[in-house]
């Protein structure tokens, strides 16, 4: 099996190929930091860089893979959608599709391409593949099915002229688990928001995220239960957001240009878990019976969670977003932390004072916790010096 890599990243969709046996044939990245990734973890491949001046998908390829932007089809992003002017490039796979013909299609994206404009970005995706004469199926997952504590749902979309998507896709069912078997000591947050949302997480992280549009990085905050106050809240450090999405502790590290954020915290944000992926793999190269139960779908109204169709027809699936349950490695198993960094006093500050303007309800432990943090933070507290508000601190 010969896989092309389009909007390769920093290979999280292509690694585990390597890893089942395939060659890889090239890999694509506009980005700069991208490809000095790629380059140092793909050595002797073929890097390309925009895919709007590519020609072609190089000849022998079985399977072409897209992780494309989400940059207009996210949440956290501009939501411009399909036509967007990163969203749109997936444009390009399709204009390469249509010269050179592949076994395999994969593509991955954001859970918000099934909402958005009524899923408009569905509708074209299918749209353009039944055009090719593709047989397509899609299903909506968590990465913690793969064993990483980083809830992360993304839609998964496999796509073939000559075989079946719903042996890979629809060949494996476990269902969600049971919360008992996640520890309640630890648990995951956004500490940049605290008025309308939370992305609280037992036991896991919500989705990493690229950082702010400056390269700012914003790594969730952890709040370890047990830990000695001043150690209570934590944030990750980008070693263990690698590990987070399943990679090897520092796999980014080439990428680094020197400045001072550097943009390794927008590449791991960006990326395709690697577990996700490696089952994936492992039903392309070896499919299986269907498994999961499916109705006729008429196409209208709400996009479901999991679907199958071809040629104007379509099926939807009662798929969970847990397709196998691989061995889960608990937050504090993956996370280093004892050297995690202490929650700032001013991003603590400015959370607890959020906290107070929402209608949300949170745990009162939860923020004891962060006031006693808050309390542990401040400056002055040895020394004698009056301390600053939280409203002063959240100001600073």
């Amino acid at each position: 099996m010969k896989v092309a890599g389009l909007f390769s990243g920093i290979g999280g969709l292509e690694l585990p190929f390597q890893q089942h046996g395939a060659s890889t044939s090239m890999l694509c990245d506009i980005w700069e930091p991208s490809r000095r990734v790629l380059q140092a973890r793909f050595p002797g491949i073929p890097i390309k860089g925009d895919i709007a001046e590519l020609r072609s998908i190089p000849a022998g390829t079985d399977v072409v893979t897209a992780g494309f932007p989400c940059t207009d089809l996210s949440q956290a992003g501009k939501t411009a959608g399909i036509t967007g002017k990163d969203s749109g490039l997936v444009a390009h796979v399709f204009r390469l599709l249509a010269n050179r013909k592949v076994d395999w299609l994969v593509l991955e994206n954001v859970r918000n391409m099934l909402v958005l404009d009524e899923g408009k970005a569905m509708s074209y995706l299918i749209s353009r593949l039944e055009a090719l004469k593709f047989k397509w199926a899609y299903r909506l997952v968590d990465s913690r099915f793969s064993g990483v504590p980083h809830r992360r749902h993304r839609v998964l979309f496999v796509a073939s002229r000559h075989h079946d998507p719903r042996e890979v896709l629809f060949a494996d069912e476990s269902g969600e688990p049971a919360d008992r078997r996640l520890r309640d000591d630890v648990y995951g947050f956004y500490w940049t928001e605290g008025l309308a949302g939370l992305g609280w997480a037992q036991d896991a992280v919500p989705p990493l995220k690229g950082g702010s549009s400056i390269g700012i990085p914003s790594p969730p905050g952890i709040w370890v239960r047990d830990a000695p106050h001043g150690r209570r809240f934590v944030v990750p450090s980008i070693e263990d957001a690698e590990a987070l999405q399943g990679f090897p502790r520092g796999w980014t590290a080439p990428s680094h240009d020197g400045s001072k954020n550097g943009p390794r915290w927008k590449l791991v944000g960006n990326a395709v878990t690697v577990g996700v992926a490696d089952w994936l793999v492992g039903r392309l190269v070896k499919p299986g019976p269907v498994v999961v139960k499916s109705s006729p779908w008429s196409r209208l109204g709400r996009w479901p969670e999991a679907a199958f169709g071809y040629d104007g027809k379509a099926w939807q699936f009662e798929a969970s977003y847990w397709p196998v349950k691989r061995r889960y490695r608990h937050l504090a198993d993956v996370v280093r932390l004892d050297k995690a960094a202490p929650l700032s006093l001013r991003a603590t500050a400015g959370f607890l004072e959020r906290t107070g303007r929402s209608k949300l309800r949170f745990d009162e432990a939860f923020l004891a916790d962060l006031r006693r943090h808050v309390s542990a933070m401040e400056p002055g507290i040895t020394s004698g010096r009056k301390r600053p508000t939280v409203a002063a601190a959240a100001a600073a």
